[in-house]
C-alpha cells in the first residue's frame, strides 16, 4: 500500500508529512521536490523505525497524497505547522502506544547522533548553524514548550522527565470530543515532536 502522505502548502515552503510514521516529515520549494525529498529520506527513516521494531515497507516511497493543506508563516519559516484534518480522527490504545514508540525512536536516533557528533560542527553555507549541544537543548526546549499544547504540566521538570511524561501522555487513546481545549490531536503532536527531533539528528549527522 502507498504511504499516506500531507501537503502543507505555503507561499515559499512546502512540507510533506507520512501521516502514519510520526517524523518522517520533509520540506522543498514546492509539492514536487517536497515529495523527492520525502522519498530521498526513505533509507534514514527505514533504520528509525527499525529501531522501533516496525520495518518500513520497501516500498514506502510510493506515496498517496490524501490531503493538502494552507500554510502559514510558520510553514515558511521552517516547520509543519498546520493539523490536518485527517488528524483529527480518534486513535485508540494500539495506534498510540504504536506513534509514541516510533517517537521514541527518533529521540533515541538525535541521541546516537549527538554522542556520536564532534562538540563543533560544520557551519552552513553562510557560515551559520548551532553547534551540537546547542541543537541538543534547542530540540529540550521545544519540546518543553509542546508540554502545553499537550495540556501537561510538569514545573522544574529536567528534559528527561519531561520525555518521560511526554511519552506516558502520548501513548493515551485519543479523541477531539474529549481533548482539552486547545491542546494539539495526537497525531499531529507526534508528527510536530518527531518531525523536530529527527530533523536536528540528520543536521547533526549531515553536519558532523
Amino acid at each position: 500500500m502507498a504511504t499516506r502522505v500531507c501537503l502543507e502548502v505555503g507561499a515559499r515552503r512546502c512540507f510533506a508529512s507520512a501521516l502514519d510514521w510520526p517524523g518522517w516529515c520533509r520540506s522543498g520549494k514546492g509539492e514536487d521536490e517536497a515529495l523527492a525529498t520525502l522519498a530521498g529520506y526513505s533509507a534514514r527513516y527505514a533504520s528509525v523505525a527499525a529501531g522501533a521494531r516496525i520495518p518500513l515497507a520497501r516500498d514506502a516511497a510510493t506515496f498517496e497524497v490524501v490531503e493538502r493543506v494552507e500554510g502559514n508563516a510558520t510553514t515558511d519559516f521552517g516547520a509543519p505547522a498546520i493539523v490536518a484534518a485527517s488528524e483529527r480522527q480518534p486513535v485508540d490504545a494500539t495506534e498510540a502506544r504504536r506513534l509514541a514508540t516510533l517517537v521514541q525512536a527518533c529521540w533515541a536516533t538525535l541521541r546516537r547522533a549527538a554522542d556520536a557528533a564532534p562538540a563543533e560542527l560544520r557551519k552552513g553555507p553562510r557560515g551559520g548553524g548551532r553547534d551540537r549541544d546547542a541543537i541538543v537543548d534547542h530540540v529540550y526546549d521545544a519540546e518543553a514548550a509542546y508540554f502545553r499544547k499537550l495540556g501537561l504540566r510538569l514545573p522544574k521538570s529536567t528534559p528527561a522527565e519531561r520525555r518521560t511524561a511526554l511519552a506516558a501522555r502520548l501513548t493515551e487513546p485519543w479523541d477531539e470530543a474529549s481533548a482539552p481545549e486547545g491542546t494539539w490531536p495526537l497525531r499531529y503532536a507526534v508528527r510536530r515532536v518527531g518531525w523536530h527531533a529527527l530533523d536536528h539528528a540528520w543536521e547533526i549527522e549531515d553536519r558532523s
